[in-house]
């Protein structure tokens, strides 16, 4: 199984405060400042309705203001960016119909993983999965954004090891799109359930019970989907300028 995923967003990295070197090609900071900016979404440090200025961005990430055009259309491209014309960039902000429709689609996606993972899972397998886990629980501790981003790349490691790349790319989209819809309508809770809930899955892929894995990822899913849709958390008061320095590496 390749494991190029998990090395990469499971190695442990630290964003850095200062604006990535001239000497990168444009296409490799365009990518730079996509996967800070996704980033920064999806541990919930930007959130839904917060305006993302070009010229800010590009100051931020010490890059032009073409290269952050291109990387906020990959992010308007997957949903995570609205773009309208003469209003710049903000970040999405998921209807209540959107949102339920989103974990809908997402429990189909997952549920198809499952189903797939539970009959070809190995040892290794298991064993990233396990690994994961405790770096959930690790970061429940101690830190609240690097949790929240590890509870969703839980999931996106179970797509990328069912081994349908196309399947993986459909899972990485929604639990993305769910880290908004979290961040815009959900209630403070314990990451212990989530982690809990994670174990119980691997549990059961682990004795190849594909019927049991589908019913404790339905579980999983839709106490997540209670946990949100709750209520809208606002806070118009925000320094994007430093939110974007810790990502800008």
């Amino acid at each position: 199984m390749d494991t190029k995923w998990w090395r990469a967003h499971l190695a442990p990295s630290v964003p850095s405060s200062m604006p990535n070197h001239p000497s990168k090609t444009s296409g490799s900071r365009s990518e730079s400042v996509y996967s800070g900016l996704r980033r920064a979404i999806i541990e919930q440090a930007l959130m839904p309705g917060d305006k993302l200025t070009e010229d800010v961005i590009g100051e931020r990430f010490g890059v032009s203001r073409t290269i952050v055009r291109a990387a906020l259309a990959k992010l308007n491209a997957e949903g995570l960016v609205d773009l309208q014309p003469n209003k710049g960039a903000t970040i999405a902000q998921p209807s209540l119909s959107e949102a339920h429709d989103v974990f809908e689609a997402r429990m189909c996606l997952e549920r198809q993983v499952l189903a797939r993972l539970a009959e070809r899972i190995t040892d290794r397998d298991l064993a990233m999965l396990e690994q994961h886990v405790a770096l959930e629980a690790k970061a429940g501790a101690h830190d609240g954004p690097a949790a929240i981003r590890l509870a969703g790349e839980f999931h996106i490691l179970l797509a990328e090891l069912s081994g349908n790349g196309v399947l993986a790319r459909y899972v990485d989209e929604v639990v993305s799109r769910c880290s908004l819809i979290l961040a815009l309508y959900s209630r403070p809770h314990s990451s212990d359930c989530s982690i809990n809930e994670h174990q119980q899955i691997v549990d059961a892929l682990r004795a190849r019970d594909a019927d049991r894995a589908t019913k404790a990822m339905d579980h999983h899913l839709q106490a997540v989907t209670e946990r949100a849709l709750l209520s809208s958390n606002s806070d118009k008061h925000r320094d994007i300028r430093s939110i974007l320095d810790r990502y800008a590496g």
